[in-house]
């Protein structure tokens, strides 16, 4: 059997089981039996809150089972702390959205047809159940879009150039590119043209952004929200959420799962793909750094090569022998061995102006062709685990990808692909230097001391940690240094660590209330009653709610809520 064959046997193997763990689970909580023993008391805070700041949970996609649980428990924490909370979802009307993935439709030609019908009932049912026991306003996206908004819609993506797709603005508003961006999802793939149905798929995603737009710019008429609150701030709908409240002056707070239990990223007016990059350093320079901060963190990095304190990780026992490796690889290490970690190629594919190339793929076929005139280094290629081990595996995956251009690799090339047990981090400490695009990596070997160089959009850029690289020629210049023959000096990696502590412990806010569970999703609500989630009783609830009611910054300050609680449970 082929290795391609073999690695798309493990890709639908992969599907299959995620298929069954997403719908082996009821969308949770049940807050009519959370709330049993507070439903006067909750009364008493809704009839309060109606009077306060309004905010609108964005939900949308009710029935996913990884949102539902935290942004139901931030519509009460909300109203508990005085908010009119109002809650946003799709009553299956969209053509398209985040819910519609290939692995739910292995015949494409349904979607095609018929769009995510029969994920509809699965989705907005329960999503309905979770927040209609809340008895807040709620709103759907049926109710606010006309007939002839929805006959406009239509006619412009059945008619718009397909080139012209990517790029397409409404009104100033990035509706092509968070169309595209929500294709490439459905795929699970960096580009469309080669499926059979891209266009037609990209068209429906074209049709749900437009009506998204016109459902979002009537909800913002008839009500005067001061926030808007939601998962993922990017693809179909969340990214034209997003757009809709930017321009009309809402602020936008976007959230997604972060990688130790527990734990949640937050940022506002845009994803954290974006914002990560852009955050200044002066919110993590002048953290009181002592050796206690440093071995936290240094316990926590080590972790992660099981993922141990993780509820996001991709290998249960990896492999970290360096010696089997290097002899499995055929590695020399009396050579100098340059790392190169891809991410997933459908992943948050948005514009990032820092980009050096085009694409992931570009980067490493053109890293590839430079490494073959330099026989006097190792190339070592680390396939992302993600691409198989993910929710949502990648159909494109890149060891395809390079095979294509390099049917046989250079001799000084050797590419790992993402079902092998090699430990990432075991191989990548043998390397001279690592290259990245856009993996959050470079966090976390650049706290090795490894020397990192940065293509793409990966967090740890504009840090004074990495080589950065803003052009292709810049790039190039950069690998010309190698081999560097050194590790990163004390300073840098003290920076480097410091800023790794910000990321994973400051910038990563716990939850107590999100309890980890097995399976998909990894967390649920578990709270004794409406004293748990009040203010004062959990320090990062306290701050993610302060961020979205006042616009203060998404930062735990692990290194003192650390102490005082544990004086308080000496005390």
């Amino acid at each position: 059997m082929s290795p391609r064959h073999t690695a798309q046997q493990a890709l639908k193997r992969a599907a299959r089981q995620i298929r069954r763990t997403l719908i082996s689970r009821p969308v949770q909580p049940n807050w009519t039996q959370l709330l049993s023993r507070d439903q006067a008391a909750w009364q008493r805070y809704r009839e309060v809150a109606r009077n306060g700041p309004k905010v609108l949970i964005a939900t949308s996609t009710g029935g996913h089972r990884a949102v539902t649980p935290l942004e139901s428990l931030l519509a009460v924490a909300l109203t508990l702390r005085g908010a009119n909370v109002h809650v946003l979802l799709c009553d299956k009307v969209l053509p398209a959205c985040l819910q519609a993935t290939s692995i739910e439709f292995w015949r494409q030609s349904t979607f095609v047809k018929h769009g995510p019908k029969a994920l509809c009932d699965d989705c907005f049912d329960p999503g309905y159940s979770v927040f209609s026991a809340l008895d807040l306003p709620l709103h759907r996206y049926g109710n606010l879009i006309s007939a002839a908004e929805h006959q406009n819609a239509l006619e412009l993506a059945q008619t718009l150039p397909i080139e012209a797709i990517p790029g397409y603005r409404l009104e100033g508003l990035a509706v092509g590119e968070h169309a595209l961006a929500g294709a490439l999802r459905y795929f699970a793939k960096g580009r469309l043209q080669d499926e059979r149905y891209g266009e037609a798929v990209l068209r429906r995603y074209l049709h749900a952004s437009l009506l998204t737009v016109y459902a979002m710019q009537r909800l913002l008429d008839q009500h005067g929200f001061e926030a808007a609150c939601f998962h993922h701030g990017i693809y179909v709908p969340q990214g034209l959420v997003g757009e809709v409240c930017r321009r009309r002056g809402v602020r936008v707070v976007n959230w997604n799962p972060a990688y130790r239990k527990q734990c949640f990223i937050f940022s506002h007016d845009d994803t954290y793909h974006h914002t990560l990059m852009t955050e200044p350093t002066s919110v993590w320079e002048r953290i009181d750094w002592h050796t206690g901060l440093e071995q936290k963190m240094m316990d926590y990095l080590k972790s992660r090569w099981q993922g141990t304190n993780d509820w996001i990780w991709f290998h249960d026992r990896p492999n970290e022998n360096v010696q089997a490796i290097t002899a499995e690889l055929g590695i020399d290490l009396s050579k100098p061995c340059i790392g190169l970690l891809t991410n997933v190629v459908w992943d948050a594919q948005l514009h990032y102006p820092a980009n050096a190339f085009p694409s992931m793929i570009d980067w490493v076929i053109e890293t590839i062709r430079y490494f073959e005139r330099r026989p006097d280094l190792q190339l070592i290629i680390r396939a992302h685990p993600a691409e198989i081990r993910g929710w949502l595996p990648s159909r494109q995956p890149i060891v395809d990808e390079i095979r294509k251009v390099f049917p046989r690799l250079p001799t000084n090339v050797t590419v790992i692909p993402p079902e092998s047990d090699i430990s990432t981090y075991a191989i990548m400490s043998c390397c001279d230097s690592v290259l990245i695009y856009g993996t959050k990596t470079g966090v976390e070997l650049t706290s090795m001391g490894i020397p990192v160089i940065v293509a793409g959009e990966a967090w740890i850029r504009n840090k004074g940690i990495t080589m950065d690289a803003r052009t292709a020629e810049e790039y190039f210049e950069l690998l010309e240094r190698l081999p560097l023959g050194h590790r990163l000096d004390q300073m840098t990696i003290q920076r480097a660590r410091q800023y790794a502590y910000h990321f994973f412990f400051r910038r990563m806010i716990p939850v107590k209330a999100m309890q980890p569970t097995p399976g998909w999703p990894p967390y649920q609500v578990q709270i004794n009653g409406l004293a748990d989630l009040l203010p004062g009783h959990d320090p990062g609830l306290d701050i993610i709610c302060e961020g979205i009611l006042n616009g203060t910054d998404f930062i735990y300050k692990d290194e003192e809520i650390g102490n005082i609680e544990i004086f308080a449970a000496k005390a």
